[in-house]
């Protein structure tokens, strides 16, 4: 196998549903690295919760050699061939114009800051004749910890270094979720990538959610549940301004029978945080007896939030292909190596069986290219110009050029 690929960034993928974890491992590398014709620098794994993920991690490691790698749990995974459950995917690179660097920080529940500060400790300033940075990000998907991991990181790398990433997840168990750094995985933890290259990374950040009232403050709030909003209820008040648009959606807001119920609705009614000129989607995810509603991350007192709606599946899908031009639009031309996605597990919830439409929409704008993504419990983006921090039911796009 040659040492460099024959361009100067090539980016490879490989999908395995071995039923051995090892074995499966085993599987996704080889393809990627058979097809890179390279000894990949760097990978990239995502991987269902029905696997051993030691030996998922073990199995790869044999094949990829010291590549560095960063990973994490999912809830589907996908390549630029299909989009699957149950299943190992993992993307290598080898690259003359990117450096890879990598690093793990536990204790993300205790102290996002000294987490995040563990993951890059080992990180250079700067590298002669490589003048760009960006970061992948990873967090374990339960934390709430979302926003924070964010604050960090920013604060971390320095506001000049973009980056974007997502939160692992587990097959909608919401148990335990992990990432990967190198051969490990780690709970209550994040795995980070710092990308030192000669072309800058390009991101793309969008959902498909339009807000149907007005402002609204959340008046009482603790950790990721909000009690009051304008000093009534949480519920109640989503009942008033949805309540019409429900109806013919099919929801009776003043019978909602179970669970799972108010899990369907809330899917198609989640929040806006009013950021500007746009908003970052939060996802609520379950109603409690006093009407309080719980949150997939920590919700602040003295937000102002509105109550959106995501009118059909076609605004799921449009936005997959919106968050895509955004970045294919920042490339200018660029000629890209392949792309990392970050998607919602609550936009595969909405989209069901026509999730796959979403990603046929990115692989539409972002050309004839290798692509690796995941369902997530939520995403990262910081990108001058676009909706930055953590979000929910939202797609990010990372596009890697040659």
């Amino acid at each position: 196998m040659s040492t460099v690929s024959k361009t100067a960034t090539a980016f490879r993928t490989g999908v395995s549903k071995h039923e051995d974890s090892f074995a499966a491992g085993v599987d996704a590398a080889k393809q990627a690295v058979e097809k890179l014709e390279a000894r990949p620098n760097f990978g990239i794994v995502f991987c269902s919760s029905k696997y051993d993920y030691r030996e998922v991690l073990r199995g790869i490691r044999s094949i990829s050699g010291d590549a560095q790698i960063i990973g994490c749990s999912s809830a589907s995974e996908f390549t630029e061939e299909s989009v699957s459950k149950d299943s190992v995917a993992v993307a290598f690179i080898a690259s003359q114009t990117h450096r890879f660097f990598t690093g793990h920080g536990k204790g993300m529940n205790d102290d996002s800051l000294a987490a995040v500060e563990a993951a890059c400790a080992d990180f250079p300033e700067e590298v002669p004749g490589f003048p760009y940075k960006s970061a992948l990000m990873l967090i374990d998907g339960l934390t709430g910890k979302g926003e924070d991991a964010c604050a960090a990181a920013l604060c971390t790398l320095g506001p000049t270094v973009r980056f974007a990433g997502g939160a692992a997840a587990d097959d909608l168990a919401f148990k335990e979720t992990f990432v990967f750094h190198n051969e490990k995985a780690y709970t209550d933890a994040t795995a980070i990538c710092l990308m030192i290259s000669q072309k800058p990374l390009y991101i793309g950040v969008k959902h498909g959610h339009y807000p149907i009232s007005p402002p609204l403050t959340i008046t009482k709030a603790s950790g990721n549940v909000v009690h009051e909003i304008e000093n009534r209820p949480a519920f109640e008040l989503w009942k008033e301004y949805a309540r019409e648009k429900a109806k013919a959606a099919g929801f009776d807001v003043d019978n909602l029978k179970d669970a799972s119920e108010v899990g369907k609705f809330f899917l198609q009614y989640e929040t806006g945080l009013q950021t500007g000129q746009d908003y970052k989607v939060r996802a609520p995810l379950s109603m409690n007896p006093d009407q309080s509603v719980n949150f997939a991350c920590m919700m602040l007192e003295g937000s102002v939030i509105r109550i959106m709606e995501s009118p059909d599946k076609t605004c799921q899908i449009d936005s997959a292909r919106d968050a895509a031009k955004a970045a294919f639009d920042s490339a200018r031309g660029a000629k890209l190596a392949g792309a990392v996605v970050f998607d919602c597990v609550c936009r595969n919830l909405i989209l069901d069986s026509e999730f796959s439409k979403g990603v046929d929409q990115i692989k539409q704008v972002i050309g004839n290219i290798p692509v690796i993504g995941f369902a997530t419990y939520g995403e990262i983006a910081m990108e001058m110009g676009q909706l930055s921090g953590f979000h929910n039911t939202t797609t990010v796009v990372v596009l890697i050029p040659e």
